[in-house]
């Protein structure tokens, strides 16, 4: 397992890291996953002993169960605090009431305070905010999320699902107040949707901001149980919950050349998936998510696996985006500056 850094920040953290999003499987989320107590601590010891010091959860997660069960599982487990890096999210609804919801100071207060008691810790090391809230103004919400960091209840700040501007508008609200920036960015990306690399991938880099993707299976589509052939899985969580959307007949293209290339190399095409992605600059966390053992001890091998350069070529290919405006233009516009 390799250690990559936390955005610009000194912390590191694993190159695969564990979500929790399966972890109980209460009302909406029960379609996701869920996992018990006592199967959630094998999978949070087997993924601790084989490396990984990074934990995802989200208050939302089978609605606030999922922080509970990560509680009690680094308690029954007695895992030393300071060894693990955990981060939760604050955004999406936990109740009735018209104001838990959002990103206003009220709800990101209200929120951490939350996760921490779900959780009994003392402090959150990494706070996402988990989308864009539109009736608060970001000036509001940056403003809330110093004040948890002054707080001591948050260590570090991180983004999920925002677009790159509002990401570097934030951002320079920040600076410009002297308040904590975004180190850390979650966004959707797969071998079958690569749409971050257009305008989010090269702002990260800008801005220094690591990028854990989520979702690096596309719902479990790039598993290697779906086919042309095989439309349902019969075990997956794709089979009832169809997200996140992607061009299916685009992606049983890639399918069918990850799983040559995963028979040459005798792994899963699930493996050929994430260690594609390991390779992928501005990366620093994958977040992995498991119901069962095997799936996570599978996913955990993906580290071992090196693919070669023309691989990845065969990979970048035929995963390749269509080109869109602006980017064809620049890359025109580029070629003048670079003269053979």
């Amino acid at each position: 397992m390799k250690y990559n850094q936390l955005g610009s920040t000194g912390v590191l953290v694993s190159e695969l890291c564990l979500g929790t999003m399966t972890f109980g499987g209460r009302g909406f989320w029960e379609a996701v996953g869920k996992v018990p107590q006592d199967e959630v601590n094998q999978l949070l010891k087997t993924a601790i002993d084989g490396g990984i010091n990074f934990i995802d959860t989200a208050n939302a997660y089978s609605e606030g169960l999922s922080e509970t069960m990560l509680g009690k599982s680094l308690r029954d487990l007695g895992i030393n605090r300071q060894q693990v890096v955990i981060a939760t999210k604050a955004r999406i609804r936990m109740g009735t009431g018209a104001n838990q919801v959002g990103l206003s100071r009220l709800h990101i207060m209200d929120s951490v305070n939350d996760s921490l008691q779900r959780m009994g810790l003392d402090h959150i090391d990494l706070l996402y905010i988990h989308g864009v809230d539109p009736l608060t103004p970001l000036e509001e919400t940056m403003r809330g999320l110093e004040n948890v960091v002054r707080s001591g209840k948050v260590r570090y700040l991180g983004i999920s699902n925002h677009p790159a501007w509002m990401v570097t508008k934030a951002n320079g609200i920040a600076e410009r107040n002297g308040w904590t920036k975004f180190s850390a960015g979650q966004y959707y990306y797969s071998l079958a949707s690569r749409d971050i690399e257009r305008e989010i991938i090269p702002m990260a880099q800008a801005e220094n901001i690591g990028i854990m993707p989520w979702s690096p299976l596309a719902g479990g589509f790039l598993s290697g149980k779906f086919t042309r052939q095989k439309e349902k899985a019969g075990n997956s969580r794709r089979d009832e919950f169809d997200f996140p959307p992607l061009d299916k007949v685009k992606a049983y293209d890639i399918i069918d050349l990850m799983l040559t290339i995963a028979q040459s190399h005798q792994v899963s095409a699930a493996q050929v998936a994430l260690a594609w992605m390991l390779k992928k600059p501005g990366i620093s966390s994958i977040i992995i998510g498991a119901k069962k053992m095997d799936q996570l001890t599978d996913n955990l091998a993906s580290t071992q696996l090196q693919l070669t350069d023309a691989e990845m070529e065969q990979l970048d290919a035929i995963s390749a985006l269509a080109p869109e405006y602006p980017g064809w233009m620049v890359d025109r516009q580029m070629r003048d500056r670079f003269p053979e």
